[in-house]
């Protein structure tokens, strides 16, 4: 007889036992047939209540590490400079491509004028400093005045604001009328850092000439008073004493102001070479 088939035979020799009991029918088996049944369901309690040990899994490792972070940083942070390192050559190339096209253009010059006090103030006198220059004549009766004002605007939004001197000057083109001391009175009224300029016809033409400014007197009247046609532009010269970038009557306060702010970080950046 096969395990199964003693099993199987076990259970029922137990069973009629237990039902001939319950109904006082006494059927005898042997000895080994009870010790049988008795490993048999002794093995089975035993089985039911014995937990399977319990294995100890390996702890997973976290893909992040502090080594794995550390390395990340030192790479990500040398990419990233290269990447600013690559941009700000870039920049700086441009700008010095832009200067030497602006240089070919020719705008400015050097020139020897007269201030309010008949001193000769020469463009070497304002190496070393950013300027704004303003081309004008005194007698002009709108234009200019509210060019002057939007110059000095800018010159004091800057000073305040980004910390940047900006000498501003004004030019005459009107040089016989604007004597240096008509020309100190002029410039008194819009602000003292105003530097008014003039000179006799020669050095006017001059200097109209550098910067290629068109300047015409008109038809005299009665009073023999007349209007002189020029051109309405306002020069930015960097503190080499070379033109930037020219300003007309269509740009307001808030656009020449950061126009000058970005020509200013740009030149800083050529002249003070770094990684940032």
């Amino acid at each position: 007889m096969g395990r199964f088939g003693m099993c199987g035979r076990l259970i029922f020799d137990s069973l009629f036992s237990q039902t001939a009991n319950r109904g006082c029918i006494i059927v005898p088996h042997n000895a080994k047939t009870q010790i049988r049944l008795n490993r048999l369901f002794n093995t089975t309690s035993l089985n039911r209540n014995v937990e399977p040990p319990k294995m100890n899994k390996p702890k997973a490792k976290g893909i992040i590490t502090w080594k794995t972070l550390g390395i990340t940083t030192v790479v990500g942070g040398g990419l990233l400079a290269f990447m600013l390192y690559v941009k700000r050559e870039k920049e700086l190339a441009i700008a010095r491509e832009r200067k030497r096209a602006l240089g070919k253009i020719s705008i400015g010059g050097k020139f020897k004028l007269k201030d309010c006090k008949g001193r000769i103030r020469s463009s070497d006198d304002f190496l070393g400093q950013w300027c704004l220059i303003y081309f004008g004549f005194t007698h002009c009766p709108d234009i200019c005045p509210d060019e002057i004002e939007k110059m000095v605007e800018i010159v004091n939004k800057l000073d305040k604001d980004n910390k940047l001197k900006v000498q501003p000057i004004f030019i005459s083109v009107d040089p016989e009328r604007d004597t240096p001391e008509v020309v100190g009175k002029y410039t008194a009224e819009f602000s003292p850092r105003l530097l008014g300029l003039t000179g006799n016809r020669v050095e006017i033409d001059e200097v109209c000439k550098a910067y290629r400014v068109y300047s015409s007197a008109g038809p005299r009247d009665q009073e023999n008073d007349y209007i002189v046609d020029h051109t309405i532009i306002m020069y930015l010269v960097n503190p080499d004493g070379e033109f930037v970038d020219y300003f007309g009557q269509n740009r307001n306060v808030e656009e020449i102001f950061n126009s000058v702010k970005i020509h200013a970080t740009k030149y800083d950046r050529m002249n003070n070479p770094g990684w940032f």
